[in-house]
């Protein structure tokens, strides 16, 4: 849809905004692994950290961790839900590209740059999936979540978009006008955003692209199985509702 963004000196390349509520123990391995392989790349980059409400020491764990790396630290002071905070972070991010990835690190950081060459040429938002042939999913949710995983994505597929397999795999890029476009209109705070953000995109006419990634399930899931399910079912079935 958008003409290809093209790199000025000293123009942000890559902004990866990270979500995290109560992660004081998981970001101290994520942030530094982020940073290192940003500072290992020839363009600039940036990092967005959003705290969503926490109530640990997150905050004071991702200033010591991004002291060397250009960044932002958003401060919500109750927590509002992931997508509340995907949202800020994304549109307070400044590059041409811009990733959110999960403070788990499930899929490597290394992956955004296949996606960023894809982004270049092919499409205007590069979505990461756990269902296609290529998909490796090294280290697997329980039955429960997968089977829960799979019926979402069915029902996401009748009531929201077509044509994606996984849209809660947390980790997507997108070109920097798509990115505001999409997240100025986006209106769920809470996990179903993945499935808006997708629905949203394609009714704008952006090109959506599922992209394989390597997963690796971290047991640690923010996800109520049973309350949070049940939630996210009821926003899928707004989503078309709400953007009328």
């Amino acid at each position: 849809m958008s003409e290809e963004p093209r790199e000025k000196s000293g123009e942000i390349l890559l902004s990866v905004v990270i979500p995290a509520y109560n992660e004081e123990n998981r970001i101290g391995l994520t942030l530094p692994t982020v940073v290192s392989f940003l500072k290992a790349q020839k363009f600039v980059s940036e990092v967005v950290f959003v705290d969503d409400g926490s109530h640990d020491k997150t905050v004071s764990v991702a200033e010591k961790c991004l002291r060397e790396q250009p960044h932002q630290i958003i401060l919500n002071k109750q927590n509002q839900g992931k997508g509340s905070a995907v949202k800020k972070g994304m549109l307070a991010a400044k590059g041409v590209y811009r990733l959110f990835t999960d403070a788990d690190l499930s899929t490597p950081i290394e992956t955004v740059i296949d996606f960023i060459e894809d982004l270049k040429s092919n499409c205007d938002v590069a979505v990461g999936s756990r269902a296609l042939r290529d998909s490796d999913v090294a280290v697997r949710q329980s039955i429960w979540r997968e089977s829960m995983g799979r019926i979402y994505n069915l029902l996401a597929r009748m009531f929201a978009f077509h044509n994606i397999s996984d849209s809660q795999c947390g980790f997507k890029c997108f070109k920097g006008e798509a990115a505001e476009t999409l997240f100025s209109l986006q209106k769920l705070q809470r996990f179903s955003f993945d499935a808006e953000i997708i629905y949203l995109a394609q009714k704008q006419g952006y090109k959506v692209l599922e992209k394989p990634v390597t997963w690796r399930n971290s047991p640690q899931s923010r996800v109520n199985v049973i309350k949070d399910s049940l939630n996210m079912f009821v926003d899928l079935i707004r989503i078309r509702w709400i953007h009328r």
